[in-house]
Order: C-alpha cells, then structure tokens, then sequence
C-alpha cells in the first residue's frame, strides 16, 4: 500500500514533465523564433563574461588574460579606499533612488488617467506627445533642455523673469543646487509616455464588466480605480518593480554625461557608470574600471533576487 501511494505522488509530476516536453514540441515553430535572439543573448551578454578576469588582473593592451599578472581583489581594495567612493555611491544612490520614487510611478499615473479620457481625439494627441520624446536621443534631448535653460534667451528663464520669480537669468546647469531636479524631471519627461504603454495594455484587458458592477453598486470612479484598476494590474507593475530594484546603482550614464558638461557641478553628478568612464576607461586603467563593473553587477543581482522573493510572497514574482 505504501508503495503504491508513492507511485500515485510521482505520477502527476511526470505527467507534469511529459505534457510539458510535448507541449514544447508542438511549438516548435514558436520555439524556433526564439533561437536567434538566444543565439544573440549569447553572443553579446555571456561570451564577453570572460573579460571580467580583468578585475582580477593587472591587465595592459597587447597582453592576454593568460599573461596578464594576477593581483587578486588589489581594484576593488582601491576603490573601496578612493576619495571618490563616498561621493559617487551617494550621488548613484540618491539619483537612482529619486529616479525610482518619481519615474516608476508616473507612467502609471499616466496610464490612469488616459484611461479615463472618453475623447478618442484628445486621448491620441496626448499619447503621441507623450511618447516623442522618448525617440529622441538624449544629444537632442540634452541640446533642447539646455536651450530650455540657457542664460541668454532661455525660455525658463524669460518666463521666470517675467513673472518676477527671480531678477536676473541663474544658469540652472551650472549650479549644483538644481542638476537632481533637472535630470530626474527630464527623464520622466523622456520616458512616460513609452512607459505608459504597457499599463493601458494591462489595463485594455480587464473585464468591463466589472466596472459597469461597480458603477450600479454606487462606486465612484477614483473607488474603481483603487479597488479594481490597480488589483488588476498589480501583477504587470510587481514585475516592472522589480527589475527596476534591480537597476537601482545604474543612475543613467547618457544624459548625466550631456546634462553634467559641466566639471562645477560633478560632485553632484558623478556616478558609477560616468566615473568608470572618466577614471577607468579614459585612464586606460581597464582592470580599475572592470573591477566597478563588476562591483555594481553584483550588488545590482543581490537587489534584484531580494525584490524577487519579496515579491515571492504576493505570487507575482518573476521566478
């Protein structure tokens, strides 16, 4: 009896693997889809994994990995020591983390209330100059808003002169008290639009039915938001939330490269990705640069694995 109860427990998870290696079968054509991005992922994500032994290297041009001496954890001591580590992970820090608490939310926020717009005219206006921007590249993007805010006949500071707020042009990018809310406002203004997309999306396929329920029940239209919009798309935003807290330590590189030109305001603008760039690669020093690299992406997994099995808990995470 016993045996035979062991058997009833195993059979369902072979079942299990049988229907799905058929199931996989039956989409070969599908499946075959998917190889050339595989192949791709591979080629250019995996393979190039192999230079990371550069952090543990004192790695020249010309030499290979093979006979390049090793120096152990000699970078990341050093940059873990360097004058600079307090102020780049600050600035990382606190850009990403304001990127996060003011980016993440608003194309949601967008996404409900173009939900809510009855004009199909208006809401297809709104929707395509909200999505331009995030077309343009941030050397277009980043020329604009310096026109915004130049000195000399700079829009912001005309209207901001003829309004009395201040009594002479401030050059907004050269003053460190303002280059946090100039980035983190202009990359919400690049990306809301594109990243509303996939909230209206999630939002297409809910039932209307529920809401026409809640509408003769007496609930208002901010109550079917709270109580059915948002539950029914929690699923979509648990996982966009979490890989944003997995990218948290990467706080933009091209536009703090275009917005920050500036060398006056670099203790406010310098971050990982641009300190890599300015002390590693333009330094030569590759095995310096590899080894911050290296520290981020692990740091970056570590946050997303910890997001994952928080979000574990509410059945919405990613594994």
């Amino acid at each position: 009896m016993a045996q035979l109860s062991v058997e009833n427990r195993l059979e369902p998870a072979a079942d299990k693997k049988r229907s799905g290696f058929w199931r996989f079968i039956k989409q070969w054509d599908l499946q075959l889809m998917v190889i050339p991005a595989l192949i791709l992922i591979f080629i250019f994500s995996y393979i190039p994994m192999y230079g990371i032994l550069m952090a543990f290297q004192d790695y020249k041009i010309g030499r290979s990995f093979s006979s390049s001496p090793w120096v152990g954890l000699k970078h990341f001591a050093y940059f873990f020591n360097a004058p600079e580590f307090k102020n780049v992970m600050r600035n990382t820090i606190v850009i990403s983390f304001l990127k996060f608490l003011i980016g993440f939310p608003a194309p949601i926020v967008l996404a409900l209330m173009l939900n809510e717009v009855r004009k199909m005219a208006f809401k297809r206006v709104v929707q395509t100059i909200t999505y331009l921007p995030h077309f343009m590249s941030w050397v277009i993007l980043g020329g604009l808003v310096s026109a915004l805010l130049a000195v000399d006949n700079g829009s912001i500071n005309m209207l901001l002169e003829k309004l009395n707020f201040i009594d002479k042009p401030i050059n907004f990018l050269s003053l460190p008290q303002y280059f946090w809310g100039i980035l983190v406002t202009t990359n919400v203004w690049k990306e809301i639009g594109f990243g509303s997309i996939v909230y209206l999306a999630a939002i297409a396929g809910v039932d209307p039915n529920t809401y026409e329920a809640a509408s003769i029940d007496g609930a208002s239209r901010f109550k079917q938001i709270y109580l059915i919009t948002l539950p029914s798309i929690m699923p979509v935003i648990s996982i966009f939330m979490i890989l944003a807290i997995g990218n948290l330590l990467s706080a933009g590189f091209e536009d703090i490269l275009i917005l920050a030109a500036n060398p006056a305001i670099r203790d406010v603008s310098d971050v990982l990705d641009t300190y890599v760039v300015r002390v590693g690669i333009d330094n030569y020093r590759y095995s310096y640069a590899t080894a911050v690299g290296v520290f981020k992406a692990v740091v970056s997994v570590g946050l997303l694995s910890l997001a994952n099995f928080i979000a574990r808990r509410s059945g919405n995470s990613l594994w």
